[in-house]
């Protein structure tokens, strides 16, 4: 199969489309055929050495497609599904992937739209149990949230999970996103300076829970808004989160892919939306990844194969 790698680490030139043997899935697992596999910023992470040493290093940790073989002890699937989920070997930037875990393609989504969604539902997701923003919580007190970066993929994920949770949410954005925030369900406002004055301008207490998905060095601000470090979580911001005692969220204290599913059945309800920024084929891996890196784009980036 093809599949994309790199050999050295470095700039997107080191990214090739190289051929592969054919994995196949184990216990508990099944293979697509992809058909659309999501981009992120951990995979240009990856390529500059910023993450793990190991060469060389394929590419992609989530995947939509058609199901063509299944593993030992896997039910309620079958060959010819359409499944969209998470591949634990970090190869679903490939003509065939293996999946761990996995849901329904909605009905009304194509396989790029289904393939924006694990990575950043099942961060959203997590961050938010982790905060305590949970379906459970006591929201008749009217908890309130700050999404900082609402706009990008995990931040718009949140929002609507949050909503569909009870909670209020203001999410910061450029004022060009502002309206795409408000059809979510949040209140904008404008990142940069003035921000907390501008937060307070709406909730003159400051929020419950804030979580930073942006990585903008405010989290020294999102303390002040919510009282507590405890109180606030960030998924991009590792050294200032040691600097002001906030939470850094991690997959590995238990991730959150019942988010999946559950995504899944309220994009068939209508009550969820997903935004594919552009779509590249793999062959075009490397300038996916300087389109990336730029941040010119608006929504999540997707590989399409085949």
């Amino acid at each position: 199969m093809r599949a994309a790698r790199f050999s050295r680490f470095g700039g997107p030139e080191v990214l090739e489309i190289v051929e592969l043997p054919d994995p196949h899935p184990g216990e508990g697992e099944l293979r697509i055929r992809v058909r659309a596999a999501g981009i992120n910023a951990s995979d240009w992470k990856k390529r500059q050495g910023a993450l793990d040493q190991e060469l060389p290093q394929t590419l992609g940790y989530e995947a939509s497609g058609v199901v063509d073989q299944i593993g030992e002890g896997v039910s309620g699937v079958s060959v010819g599904d359409r499944v969209f989920g998470v591949s634990p070997y970090g190869a679903a930037q490939a003509e065939l992937a293996v999946l761990s875990d996995w849901a329904p393609v909605p009905a009304l989504l194509d396989h790029a739209q289904a393939a924006a969604i694990p990575a950043a539902a099942e961060t959203a997701a997590r961050a938010l149990d982790q905060l305590g923003v949970t379906a459970g919580m006591d929201v008749t007190v009217g908890s309130t949230l700050l999404v900082n970066g609402a706009s990008g993929s995990v931040g718009r994920m949140a929002v609507q999970l949050a909503r569909e949770r009870g909670v209020r949410v203001i999410g910061t954005g450029s004022p060009g996103t502002h309206d795409d925030l408000r059809a979510l369900g949040a209140e904008p406002v404008a990142y940069g300076d003035g921000m907390t004055d501008r937060v307070r301008a709406i909730l003159p207490p400051g929020v419950d829970f804030a979580l930073d998905v942006a990585g903008s060095g405010v989290l020294p601000e999102l303390v002040e808004l919510a009282g507590t470090p405890e109180r606030v979580i960030t998924v991009a911001d590792f050294q200032g989160a040691r600097l002001t005692g906030v939470r850094f969220s991690r997959g590995d204290a238990g991730r959150a892919l019942y988010a999946l599913g559950h995504v899944a059945r309220m994009m068939e309800d209508g009550r969820f939306s997903v935004q594919v920024g552009r779509t590249f084929p793999l062959s075009e891996v490397a300038h996916a990844h300087r389109v990336g890196e730029a941040g010119t784009v608006r929504g999540k980036l997707v590989l399409v194969v085949g």
